[in-house]
């Protein structure tokens, strides 16, 4: 299945992308949150949907999308998780996951606008693999670790170079600015997805591609993230983990490129869609 979120931002209900349309599940269905994955939301609304066929309302045209999971209660994001990414930066390979935290709330909907942070000269962008943990992991071995696992969804990892490396202390202060985790169209349940660690994802700024990658250039794989993790911190179900981003970010161009007003961004994962963010000047938030 693939999962949608739908409606004004902070008011999103839950929906489904089936066969080019979407449709409005919340008559029976109250959001993808914690609950909804911990407690067999999936199986259930697939039981839902069959049995409901051609009675579920449309949505109009041009609906907006929000995160297609309701408030996580972390993201978690890998750096440096492609070979040739590491190299681009003059990094060397990673013998453990560079692990950092994303704000909860950096999250926009797949189509929203990157606001480029009052003060900021190095807006970047990243596209990024993410799964969904869909019950509680701790100490999870990976061999089982994929029991873990309810989908993936697209993700562009955001972020401002010099708040991540120029100004002390982890990476987070450049990762966690507002608008920078797009995310989605869609969470695709896993059995859609016949190897996450074959997919093609790419990014394009005006137009020009800057990314064009594998995920079978990752590092560490998804079984490796998900048992390492659950070493240090509980997973709960709705958790966002995102698995790195592949070569071409603005960072490693020689000289480097960033953001700017008026940039439009676009990018996608085999199997998982697209999505398109409009970068826009800082304003105060309302």
């Amino acid at each position: 299945m693939k999962l949608i979120r739908f409606g004004q931002p902070g008011q999103e209900k839950p929906g489904v992308h089936i066969d080019g349309v979407n449709y409005d599940v919340s008559g029976f269905i109250k959001d993808y949150d914690e609950f909804f994955f911990a407690h067999g939301g999936v199986p259930h609304l697939a039981w839902m949907i069959s049995q409901h066929e051609g009675m579920m309302p449309k949505l109009k045209e041009g609906e907006r999308l929000g995160c297609p999971v309701a408030n996580p209660s972390k993201i978690l994001c890998i750096g440096l998780n492609y070979a040739k990414h590491a190299k681009e930066t003059g990094a060397a390979i990673p013998t453990e996951p560079i692990l950092f935290m994303k704000s909860t709330t950096a999250i926009t909907g797949p189509n929203d606008p990157i606001m480029i942070p009052r003060d900021s000269v190095k807006t970047d962008w990243e596209v990024e693999l993410a799964f969904v943990i869909g019950k509680k992991a701790s100490y999870v071995t990976e061999e089982e670790a994929m029991d873990y696992v309810v989908g993936y969804c697209l993700h562009n990892d955001v972020s401002e170079r010099e708040f991540q490396l120029e100004r002390g202390g982890t990476w987070d202060k450049g990762k966690g600015c507002d608008t920078f985790a797009p995310l989605g169209p869609w969470l695709v349940t896993k059995d859609e997805i016949k190897d996450p660690h074959t997919l093609r994802l790419w990014l394009s700024v005006n137009g020009k591609m800057m990314q064009d990658g594998n995920t079978d250039d990752l590092i560490f794989n998804i079984p490796q993230l998900v048992s390492y993790l659950s070493k240090f911190m509980t997973l709960l179900p709705g958790d966002i983990i995102s698995t790195g981003t592949p070569a071409g970010v603005g960072l490693g161009f020689n000289p480097p490129i960033y953001l700017k007003p008026g940039d439009v961004c676009e990018l996608g994962i085999d199997g998982l869609g697209t999505s398109k963010q409009n970068v826009i000047a800082y304003q105060p938030t309302k």
